[in-house]
């Protein structure tokens, strides 16, 4: 690649990447915080658009802040810009060079490399590159297989991952001036506000542009991109329609337990190890989660159905167009959601009655907590069908805590089960 088209990438790259303002702290900052000290390469996943180069930004802005850090120590690429299309593995090592000579850096340096899984052979340089330079990198990319095999050999023990999701609730009551401190939740004006807020967050989801500019069409616009630009393409796979047919499938049924069988019955595909298939490139593309079965055998949790979930309960709601009959599901959905991004180990259980209940968390080898997601408790038979099924849970499982997340009832320390409001059980 020629080395002034490398200048005026660097150059163009770093003036927009240092524009400041419009940012929202992201609760994961301050963990990131703790690993900059550290030599290993930062790698940054999650689904496209959920902020990953905001993050960036936000870490930079925080390195800039010291007095060890000037801005000639920086070098920003994104390299989904269409210049880089020539741009190859033996262009790295020139792009280096050329930053060097243009920045004249004299401390450590700091490297953020969006997309970088666009160039093959990425992994390589970077490992290198940590050998020999006193250098802080972070890398993005929108899929789990960042780190496939290849990648983890080149960079054994030379790395961290941390993945970023859309906007939790208490990250976009930040964005609306609301701070949630202790004595936020006690006063009746500052609830209502909450509250308000919450049916924002509910239809408008966590994507931080739609939440930004009050926007829901570009939920589709972001859907096809995942799909086209992240799975079929770095999936290679054929056949649209069906793909396509099971992501409307499982957008309409969010928090469902479906099997492999009944996915093929339903789309039409020939085989169950194509939906499979399917699944593990929807859900390296961070666009569906499986949650499995707890069992104590490992056998009966492995081949039992799985239970699916979305990236983000709006998404779902703007390519399924079934929000109203389907509430109970989009509670559930994002639940499921803020525990994982609490880091929680999650399944799904039966009792030996067959009752389900929603959430099993499992610390160690300890069940810690039970978790039903009822949007209303007021039919006494739901009541009592929810409340079993966490007895159970705890007669069976052990569970330490027991907890029903609803949509308006309450009742902490008042028995052995707490229900809780879904917008203050995301709070806490």
């Amino acid at each position: 690649m020629e080395k002034e088209k490398l200048k005026e990438l660097i150059i163009g790259h770093k003036e927009k990447f240092l524009s400041r303002g419009g940012l929202v702290r992201r609760e994961v900052q301050d963990k990131i915080a703790n690993y900059i000290p550290q030599r290993e390469i930062l790698i940054i996943t999650g689904v496209r658009r959920s902020g990953k180069s905001s993050l960036m930004k936000l870490l930079c802005d925080d390195l800039l802040s010291r007095e060890d850090v000037l801005e000639n120590d920086i070098l920003y690429l994104n390299f989904e810009d269409e210049r880089f299309i020539p741009f190859t593995f033996q262009d790295f090592e020139p792009l280096y060079e050329t930053f060097i000579e243009l920045e004249n850096p004299q401390g450590r340096i700091y490297l953020f490399l969006d997309e970088i899984q666009n160039i093959s052979g990425w992994e390589k340089w970077l490992s290198r590159l940590y050998e020999f330079e006193n250098v802080k990198i972070f890398v993005t990319g929108s899929n789990a297989s960042l780190l496939s095999s290849e990648v983890s050999t080149a960079l054994t023990g030379r790395n961290r991952q941390i993945v970023t999701w859309p906007f939790s609730l208490r990250e976009f009551l930040t964005m609306k001036g609301v701070i949630i401190d202790a004595k936020t939740l006690y006063k009746r004006q500052n609830k209502v506000e909450i509250k308000r807020l919450f049916k924002e967050y509910l239809e408008a989801g966590g994507f931080p542009e739609v939440l930004k500019i009050r926007d829901t069409t570009l939920l589709e616009q972001y859907y096809k991109d995942i799909i086209y630009r992240d799975v079929i393409a770095r999936h290679g796979i054929k056949n649209i329609k069906e793909l396509k047919e099971l992501t409307l499938f499982l957008a309409a049924n969010p928090g469902t337990i479906q099997s492999y069988k009944n996915m093929q019955r339903i789309i039409g595909v020939r085989s169950q190890n194509t939906v499979k298939n399917y699944l593990e490139a929807l859900n390296d593309v961070y666009l569906f989660f499986p949650m499995d079965l707890f069992d104590y055998s490992l056998k009966r949790q492995i081949y039992n159905p799985s239970k699916i979930y979305c990236i983000d309960a709006a998404l779902s709601n703007s390519i399924s167009f079934k929000f109203s009959r389907n509430i109970g599901h989009i509670y559930e959905n994002i639940v499921f959601l803020e525990l994982l991004r609490r880091n929680k180990e999650l399944y799904y259980w039966k009792s030996k009655k067959g009752r389900e209940v929603d959430f099993i968390i499992k610390e160690g080898l300890n069940i810690t907590e039970a978790i039903q997601v009822c949007f209303s408790l007021e039919d006494e038979k739901t009541r009592q069908r929810e409340m079993q099924a966490l007895i159970e849970a705890k007669d069976e499982l052990r569970a330490e805590r027991l907890t029903v997340i609803t949509d308006d009832e309450e009742s902490i320390g008042q028995g052995v089960i707490n229900i809780i409001p879904l917008w203050k059980w995301l709070l806490q």
